[in-house]
This record gives C-alpha cells, sequence and structure tokens, in this order.
C-alpha cells in the first residue's frame, strides 16, 4: 500500500505544479461550483478556488507526504497496522487539501476538524499514557479555534453567502468582518501553536516520526498561517495585525530560547518549527502575504528533511531521541549526516540554500519597514538563536565521541528512507531559487546601508558562535549553579506555558471535584439519601422476615400479653 500511494501521490503533485506555474504565468484563477444535490430549490453547493497559490501549496503538500509515506515503508515495517497508518496519513492529506481549496468558510471546516480529528488519532497511535495525554492536550487546544470558527460561520449569516472571498475587500470596514477577522485569527493562532496556545505542538511528538514530518512541515501546524494568507486584508494597518505582530514575535523569540535549553531531539525541531511559524506570522501580519507564502514552502521542505533524518537517527539509536547520548554520528551515519546538516544550515539561511532566500529577503523587508525598536530586536534576536540551538543540535549529535552503548546497530543501511530523504534533500538546496523565480517574477532589489544589508549574516555568525561556546566551553562550569537550573527550568518549559494550560487550567476543577465528591457524594447526602434509605429499608425488611419466619410464637406470646393485660385490668 505505501507504493501505491507514493506514486499516486506523485503523479498528482507534479500535475498541481505543472498547472500552477500555467496559473502562475497567464493568471488564472478557477472557481468552481458543484451541486452535490437540490431538494425543492434549496441547494447544498460545495465551492473549490484554484489559483497559483492553492495549487503550489497543494503540489508540495502532496509531494512532502508521498516521500513522508515511502519513507514509513521502511520505519514502521515492524508494526502490524501499517496500513491503517498509512490510511490515517491519506485522510490527513486529504483533508488538508480540502482546506487549501476552499474559498468557503463551511467547506473549510471540514478540513479544519478532519486535521484535528486525524491528528489526534496519530498523535496517540502508540497507545501509552504519554500518547494520551499529548492527544488530549493537541485535541483540546484546537477545539478552542474550532468554536471560533464556528461562531465566525454564524457571523458570516450576516451577509449573503460563506463564501468569505466576495466580502473580504469592501467590507473590511465593517464592524461585522472586523469580528469575523479577530475569530479567525484565533482559530489560526490556535492550529498554528502562537502564544498562548503553544503548548500543544512540543507535546505532539509523541506521535510517529513519519507524522511530525508531515505535521509540521506542511499540513497541521501550517494550516492557521494559510487560512491568514487568504484572510491577510484584514490584517493589514490594523489592531489584529499589530496584535498578531506582537504575538508572533514573542513566539519566534520563545520558541527559539526554549531549544537552546532541550535536549530531546524531537522537541529541539518542533520549537525550531514553532520558531519559523511566529516568523510567518509576523511578516504576514505587517501585509506581506507572498513573502508569509514563500517562507511557508520553503520551511515545509527542509523541516520534513530535518524530521526524517531525526527519525533514521532515533531508528538507529534504539529509540533514544536524547542529544547528549549522541556524538560522532558522521562517523557511522555519513549520508543520514550529510542531510541533516544541510536541512540544518537550510533552517539557519546559510546562502542559497532553500531558507536563505525567504529569511533573508524577509529580514531585509524589516529592515526597510516602519517598525517599532521592539519587534526589530524580536526579528533578528530569534534568527540569532535559531543559528544558536542548530549548532548546538550538531555539536551534541555530530561532534567528539559516540556517546551510546557500545553495542549498537548504527549504519546508513536503510536504503527506503535514504530514498526518501534525498528527494527532499535536491529540494531543499534548489526549491528557495526555484520559488523566489516563480513567486516574484519581476527583479527586486532592496536598497540598505552596509551595515544592515550585513546585519543578519553578522547576528548568524554570532549565533552559531555562541551555539558552539555554550555547548562546549562555558557549560561545565554553569551547569552546576542555581542560577542556570532556574533559568534553564524557566525557558526549557517554554515559559511555564505546558504548565499553565494544563494543571493551570485543570487544578481548580479537580480540587472541585474531590471536594463535592466528599461533601456530597461520600458525604451527608449519602448518608441521608443512599445509604440511609438501604440502612433502613434493610432494618425493616429484617422486622418483616422476623415476623414471617416466627409468628406462631409471637402469635401465642401477645396472647399471653393480651390474657395477662385483661386479666390484670378486669382484676384490679
Amino acid at each position: 500500500m505505501c507504493s501505491i500511494s507514493f506514486f499516486f501521490l506523485i503523479i498528482i503533485s507534479l500535475s498541481c505544479f505543472l498547472c500552477s506555474l500555467v496559473f502562475l504565468l497567464n493568471e488564472y484563477t478557477i472557481f468552481l461550483e458543484w451541486e452535490v444535490v437540490s431538494l425543492n430549490s434549496s441547494m447544498v453547493v460545495m465551492t473549490f478556488l484554484f489559483d497559483w497559490m492553492s495549487l503550489l501549496f497543494m503540489s508540495f503538500v502532496l509531494l512532502i507526504s508521498s516521500l513522508v509515506i515511502y519513507y514509513s515503508k521502511e520505519y514502521m515495517k515492524d508494526d502490524l497496522n501499517i496500513n491503517r497508518f498509512i490510511m490515517l496519513v491519506l485522510m490527513f492529506v486529504l483533508s488538508m487539501m480540502l482546506l487549501i481549496i476552499s474559498p468557503n468558510l463551511i467547506s473549510i471546516l471540514l478540513g479544519w476538524d478532519g486535521l484535528g480529528l486525524v491528528s489526534y488519532c496519530l498523535v496517540i497511535y502508540f497507545q501509552n499514557v504519554k500518547s494520551y495525554n499529548a492527544g488530549m492536550l493537541t485535541a483540546l487546544s484546537n477545539r478552542i479555534g474550532d468554536v471560533a470558527f464556528l461562531l465566525a460561520i454564524a457571523w458570516m449569516l450576516n451577509y449573503g453567502s460563506w463564501n468569505y472571498i466576495f466580502y473580504l475587500e469592501f467590507m473590511k470596514n465593517t464592524v461585522e468582518m472586523q469580528i469575523i477577522g479577530a475569530l479567525i485569527l484565533l482559530a489560526a493562532m490556535t492550529k498554528s501553536a502562537q502564544i498562548p496556545f503553544s503548548s500543544w505542538l512540543p507535546a505532539a511528538m509523541a506521535a510517529p516520526t513519519p507524522v511530525s514530518a508531515l505535521v509540521h512541515s506542511s499540513t497541521l501546524v501550517t494550516a492557521g498561517v494559510y487560512l491568514l494568507i487568504r484572510f491577510n486584508i484584514l490584517l493589514y494597518n490594523s489592531f489584529l495585525g499589530q496584535l498578531l505582530l506582537l504575538l508572533s514575535g514573542l513566539t519566534m523569540f520563545m520558541a527559539g530560547l526554549g531549544a537552546n535549553f532541550e535536549f530531546d531531539l524531537k522537541k529541539i525541531i518542533a520549537l525550531s518549527t514553532l520558531s519559523q511559524l511566529g516568523l510567518m506570522m509576523s511578516i504576514l501580519s505587517m501585509g506581506f502575504y507572498k513573502l508569509a507564502f514563500f517562507h511557508l514552502l520553503t520551511h515545509a521542505l527542509f523541516k520534513a528533511l530535518l524530521f526524517m533524518c531525526a527519525g533514521a537517527i532515533i531508528h538507529n539509536m534504539n529509540n533514544s531521541q536524547d542529544i547528549r547520548l549522541m556524538g560522532g554520528l558522521g562517523m557511522y551515519m555519513p549520508l543520514t549526516t550529510a542531510c541533516f546538516n544541510v536541512a540544518n544550515l537550510a533552517l539557519c539561511g546559510m546562502p542559497f540554500l532553500a531558507g536563505f532566500y525567504s529569511k533573508d529577503m524577509i529580514l531585509e523587508i524589516v529592515s526597510l519597514s516602519y517598525i517599532n525598536f521592539f519587534s526589530f530586536f524580536l526579528y533578528y534576536f530569534s534568527t540569532g538563536l535559531t543559528v544558536c540551538y542548530s549548532f548546538r543540535l550538531v555539536y551534541y549529535s555530530m561532534t567528539g565521541e559516540l556517546n551510546c552503548g557500545s553495542l549498537n546497530m548504527l549504519s546508513d543501511e536503510g536504503w527506503v528512507m535514504l530514498r526518501g530523504m534525498s528527494g527532499l534533500l535536491i529540494m531543499s538546496i534548489v526549491g528557495g531559487s526555484i520559488l523566489s523565480w516563480l513567486i516574484f517574477p519581476t527583479p527586486y532589489m532592496i536598497c540598505l546601508p552596509l551595515y544592515m544589508k550585513m546585519m543578519t549574516l553578522f547576528v548568524c555568525i554570532i549565533g552559531g558562535f555562541l551555539g558552539y561556546v555554550i555547548s562546549n566551553v562555558s557549560l561545565f562550569y554553569f551547569n552546576k549553579s542555581l542560577s542556570n537550573y532556574l533559568s534553564s527550568y524557566f525557558f526549557g518549559y517554554m515559559w511555564f506555558m505546558p504548565y499553565i494550560s494544563t494543571y493551570g487550567i485543570i487544578n481548580y476543577p479537580l480540587f472541585l471535584g474531590m471536594v463535592v465528591n466528599k461533601s456530597f457524594d461520600q458525604g451527608w447526602s449519602e448518608f441521608l439519601g443512599g445509604q440511609n434509605l438501604y440502612n433502613s429499608m434493610k432494618k425493616y425488611s429484617q422486622v418483616i422476615f422476623f415476623i414471617h419466619n416466627n409468628n406462631l410464637k409471637i402469635y401465642l406470646l401477645l396472647f399471653v400479653l393480651w390474657m395477662t393485660f385483661l386479666f390484670n385490668f378486669f382484676l384490679f
């Protein structure tokens, strides 16, 4: 089933890519209405929007999905239920397709809820307590956004239909459209895990690694960004845009900082996804929706590759994810580590790799824009943190001596996994330049002073140097101090957000439940209610039972008593 799904998705992906080129060059848009059923002049109509953006995104999602399914053929080979896993992944991709091509809030909701439901099934796939907790946190966090989406659908009843694309442009200043925009923003922030809904994204790492590669690159977490790209008119020069700029900048900063204190390989890459989502959201809030879409596509390529390489490493390390137990992997797994390093450098914005074209342009546009110093600081500092945790990750996993057990199975023999990674490796190298030529067809030049122009490179070099220093030199001395423990606890736990969103929310209801259970269910109401009724009926039934069993003796006893009473009464 893996091979059939792989070839099927690859063919559709290439078809979508070629169609997107035609649509882009000729500026075509196809608005398709399909009448599903008509009953007494009431029609149920499905609406689809095909333009260069939706087709290009679909081609990338299908390409990454096909390679992930091919990769799963070997990664999940010992799983007895691999066909069920592939079916879940295909349902996941189908939900994403429905979300991408829908200009209608109702049909978007089908894809939106499909993503939430199937992601829950995939997160709890390994069926243990940790997976169940992570799945519940993921599902309930996303339900907040789903409720906001339903409210937005209700507010769209102010207009003639749910096809939001008709009303955005000329209704953008009305109160109703502002409320719809705020609700859509809330929905997108929960799905793309912006502050304060960030805690579910690292928790979703309980899913199998191929699912992480798919979820964190092009499907679940990017659904919110894609939705806001469609609603970008409502964000430009508005309070919603300013709020999103602040929250996404803080998300980017918080995730980059937390990744520098984390030792779980998959969680580091998950936090890097969170940081890049903040970058996309923040540039989108400033009105540059094409740049956000460009970074969305390039990020999908190298992030999927990063997760696939991490999966190959974990697979070979006997399911150990701690980077402190790795080291010197370049000697044992040269091809995997080569792919891993290319993806890492693309994430850092290494010149002429995929991430460079989008990240460099975003930072130069930010330098050129009218923006406050705080947001400017968050952009550049977060970029430095990205390079810092990437170099720290490379230092721990690739350099030095191997820290795991002497009996190990480290090798590059998983050719199916390597072939799956090699497809994304090529795209991580050339994808950025190809997309920049397509999406921005006219030659563009951003004119900045020399220091501003070199600032991105300068920040990246400093970040890489600090990543090496904190991993190598000062960590031994700094590790023992109390301040480091407290800071790593605070930063490593994402500013205590997982605690706030789990223990903080459920602590008081659980305490109240305990009080109610103690006072009512096992307290006076139980004593006067169920228990009292039971004891009374038991006592009365014992009396009646005693009478039934001893009726002759009781009759004779009563007769004697009665005669005694009469004798005494008449005698005296």
